[in-house]
């Protein structure tokens, strides 16, 4: 299976322009299927150990379909049908290709994939953090010895005893303190 040919499904499923769903024809609605179809018949086809007979990490058949599905884009179409409210009558076609696109793999080797990217990016970003912080500290103590040391210019406030305001109130008084013994 080469690459030419699911560009030719792919270009059949896209010529209804997404502008006319609504107006699709019934033509139309059955071509999508029968290639629906087909893909999923191609992909369910078993491995033929006798015939797959390469050196050991050499690509299985059902691979190159899937990197041809790829290359072609089939899989971006495939993940739009499965996620565009307009076309729920494919979710189960969708659904039961990408079962067979991952019929092959085990649930741990595919969850081990992914968490050896989510490591190396997480300490990634674990150093990169790191460095930004360290970088901060330097500027917040590098202001800190820039700041000229001021003197607050709250003297305090003092309460006159005996002398009396509005209202028989003793008098506020706010004073700057510039000489500390007066």
């Amino acid at each position: 299976a080469g690459a030419g040919s699911p560009r030719v499904l792919r270009a059949a499923l896209t010529a209804p322009s997404p502008q006319d769903w609504e107006q699709r024809q019934e033509e139309d609605t059955l071509l999508i299927e029968r290639i629906l179809l087909l893909v999923r018949n191609v992909l369910h086809i078993p491995p033929d150990p006798t015939e797959e007979q390469g050196v050991d990490g050499d690509a299985s058949v059902h691979d190159r379909v899937l990197w041809a599905l790829h290359i072609s884009g089939m899989d971006d179409l495939l993940k739009f049908l499965a996620s565009a409210q307009v076309e729920q009558q494919w979710a189960l076609h969708v659904l039961e290709i990408i079962s067979l696109m991952f019929r092959d793999q085990s649930p741990e080797e595919l969850a081990a994939l992914g968490q050896g990217q989510v490591a190396a990016e997480h300490g990634e970003d674990t150093r990169e953090l790191e460095s930004l912080r360290q970088r901060e500290l330097a500027e917040k103590r590098a202001r800190a010895l820039q700041r000229p040391s001021r003197h607050s210019r709250f003297g305090g406030s003092y309460v006159l005893q005996g002398l009396k305001a509005i209202g028989d109130r003793d008098v506020v008084f706010h004073k700057g303190l510039h000489n500390v013994s007066a």
